[in-house]
């Protein structure tokens, strides 16, 4: 057998046990919210003690995880050193996942495996990746070959809020510098290219009163849907902004939370409005605030209260900022890499495309560390019902992501 028959060989041999480590790390809950994730670092360790593999726990102080709206963040590193002369090749996934909601039909936090899958919240997105990161480096290690470089696990709990308590946390205190990188995937194909994030959380204050006399208050839900009017009518001009990235197509903006009144026979006197702004790679961030603000204020300003009503007061604040990932040069290698081993495992060309997501990725793109998105997953990022529920991942899916990432690693690492 070639190098490359050799690693699929010994992952098949221990596919089993790479099945039941992924169980083991479903069944530690990491919802985010509340963000409790310091238990689910701690049991990873453990479980990766048992390889061999020293886990370097790197706790974020308490204050900045509750400043973020968290409870508990330890990320952890991996770190595999071989000859001097080669990359340094960093392998990211992240434990911290939305809560499970409704419409289960198997446990979220079961980790079962029925008609050739593995079912709970993560199993897709990302522990799933813990696990062929996990085992790709095992395989790599137990082939005994010549390598120059090293490769390291982080498996970090800050994605679903942004990553900069994860990731960014890391790279930014000088604990990592890796040379290349590849983050958890969720597709066939290999992301080199992904989309923007800005949330902003509108406050909207009125005056509230008595229901039975609403001209002696300012409607602060009427003032909101005002405001709310303007921004949807938003979207029609973002399907005109176009993106030349593949798999990338228009801006988008998503309101998902709205919170306000104290009673039914209250006149509501404030309002929380929470939006997502999805910008393509070609945006610039601060214009897209800007703009929006704009259209924010000019909204506030042009509903008429009631006669004697105060004015709307809006304030709004930036909750996230994720820049657009887009590709560095020195990502060359390690995409074509991914790409002719993913031919040859899943037995079709594998694209290398952009995604609407933001992920953390772009951290170390920012950094200037050239990154892709690869890991296990369906061939869409729906089939596997991501943020879903029954999210699930195909065992067949997770092997084969697991031997292309171990081959690719090899090809990179060889002297």
């Amino acid at each position: 057998m070639n190098p490359h028959q050799q690693l699929d060989a010994w992952i098949d041999a221990h596919f089993d046990e790479q099945v039941g480590f992924l169980q083991q790390l479903v069944r530690v809950p990491t919802d985010t919210p509340p963000g409790n994730n310091a238990p689910h670092a701690e049991r990873t360790a453990e479980l990766l003690k048992a390889f061999g593999y020293e886990a370097e726990r790197h706790p974020v102080p308490e204050a900045e995880v509750k400043a973020a709206g968290l409870q508990s963040i330890t990320n952890l590193i991996v770190r595999r050193r071989f000859a001097d002369g080669g990359p340094v090749i960093a392998l990211n996934a992240h434990g911290d996942v939305v809560p499970p909601g409704e419409g289960w039909t198997h446990d979220p936090y079961g980790g079962e495996v029925a008609d050739g899958a593995i079912y709970g919240r993560a199993t897709a997105v990302s522990k799933s990746d813990f696990a062929s990161f996990t085992f790709a480096l095992r395989a790599l290690e137990a082939l005994g070959a010549p390598l120059k470089g090293g490769v390291e696990l982080h498996f970090t709990y800050d994605e679903e809020f942004g990553g900069e308590l994860g990731p960014g946390w890391l790279l930014e205190r000088g604990l990592t510098k890796p040379d290349l990188m590849v983050a958890a995937g969720f597709s066939y194909q290999v992301v080199v290219a992904h989309n923007g994030c800005l949330q902003l959380e509108v406050t909207v204050q009125g005056e509230m009163a008595h229901a039975a006399i609403p001209d002696s208050g300012t409607d602060a839900l009427q003032g909101a849907t005002h405001i709310l009017n303007a921004l949807y009518a938003l979207n029609r001009d973002y399907l005109q902004v176009r993106s030349n990235v593949e798999g990338i197509t228009h801006p988008y903006l998503n309101v998902g939370l709205i919170q306000g009144g104290t009673n039914t026979n209250v006149i509501p006197g404030k309002v929380v409005l929470k939006l997502d702004r999805r910008m393509i790679p070609e945006e610039d961030p601060a214009q897209v605030e800007a703009a929006l603000r704009e259209t924010i204020a000019k909204a506030a300003a042009s509903f008429n209260p009631p006669r004697g009503g105060k004015a709307l007061q809006v304030s709004v604040r930036r909750m996230l900022l994720a820049r657009a990932m887009q590709p560095l040069p020195g990502n060359a290698a390690l995409v074509r890499a991914l790409q002719t081993h993913g031919e040859q495992v899943f037995g079709e060309p594998i694209p290398a495309v952009g995604t609407p997501l933001y992920t953390d990725v772009r951290l170390y793109v920012e950094r200037g560390i050239p990154g892709v998105i690869y890991g296990a997953g369906p061939r869409t990022v729906r089939e596997s019902n991501a943020k879903r529920a029954d999210e699930h991942v195909r065992l067949d899916d997770l092997r084969r992501a697991t031997k292309v990432v171990a081959r690719t690693l090899l090809d990179l690492l060889s002297r």
